[in-house]
């Protein structure tokens, strides 16, 4: 009877797993010449498209893969869905997700910190992992593009990577911006609020009123409203410090400004978010 329990429980948890998926279908936008984001459920994913095949910038999840290549396929057809390069902004799940899938056909690029993350999840298969890393970044030479991968130092995680189309002037920043919401910042796997906030600056530093921002989520940006979502960062840790000798409690009670109430949404939520600068200044 136990057994059957057992079972009965595995064939729902798979059974709600793939429901969570099902209405779930992949868009393209065109960004740029030859550049595309997808969008779904989980981390949008940046494309290079060309003569040369197909490059692509995160995954998703693993049961979206073959959707992702059915979104991929009209990019450029004779790749057939099946990208050459695959690079990842940082490890989480909704990034990576679709690795093993590609990595059957493409090779896995990223941080050497997003390798020790998924090598220590023991639910990771290892042929998801990524097959080269590097430290500071990397370039790739690719479909008449110099794709400039680059990592900053600890921000939402301590391996994220940006991804630089230079001709074109359009950057995917990964988790490092969600667009119009309150970011996760990852503090279990190095990621600072802090540090978050030097990242955004240094992108802001280096971008112009024309480049196009590939956010980890939410819709296309640009330089102000990366320049919004900073200000809201910015206020987040100058009231932080101002509760800084209160009790959490009295954070969780008192809430956020009225003017930065609006950021919450249901993953990270205006608690969660609290939750996470108190950690941020007393942890």
């Amino acid at each position: 009877m136990l057994n059957k329990i057992l079972l009965l429980a595995l064939c729902f948890s798979a059974t709600v797993s793939a429901d969570r998926f099902a209405e779930v279908n992949i868009t393209a936008t065109e960004v740029a010449p030859g550049i595309h984001m997808l969008t779904g459920a989980g981390g949008n994913i940046g494309v290079s498209s060309g003569t040369d095949g197909v490059l692509i910038i995160d995954d998703q999840f693993a049961p979206l893969a073959q959707r992702i290549v059915e979104a991929l396929t009209p990019l450029q057809p004779d790749a057939a869905g099946k990208p050459k390069f695959i690079i990842n902004t940082h490890h989480h799940g909704d990034h990576t997700g679709g690795n093993g899938h590609f990595a059957q056909h493409g090779t896995v690029f990223a941080h050497h910190n997003v390798l020790k993350h998924l090598q220590q999840d023991s639910k990771v298969n290892p042929s998801a992992y990524p097959v080269v890393t590097y430290n500071d970044g990397i370039t790739f030479h690719f479909n008449d593009q110099d794709i400039e991968v680059v990592h900053l130092g600890v921000g939402h995680t301590d391996g994220d990577s940006l991804v630089w189309f230079k001709q074109h002037n359009v950057i995917h920043m990964g988790d490092l911006f969600f667009k119009d919401t309150f970011p996760f910042v990852d503090q279990a796997h190095g990621g600072s609020v802090r540090a978050y906030i030097n990242r955004v600056d240094e992108v802001l530093a280096s971008v112009d009123n024309n480049t196009k921002i590939i956010p980890g989520h939410g819709e296309l940006a640009n330089k102000a409203d990366l320049e919004q979502f900073k200000t809201m960062l910015n206020q987040s840790i100058t009231w932080a410090e101002s509760m800084q000798k209160q009790p959490k409690a009295v954070w969780l009670e008192q809430g956020l400004p009225q003017h930065l109430q609006s950021w919450s949404w249901r993953f990270i939520t205006e608690e969660r978010w609290i939750e996470t600068l108190w950690t941020e200044l007393n942890g």
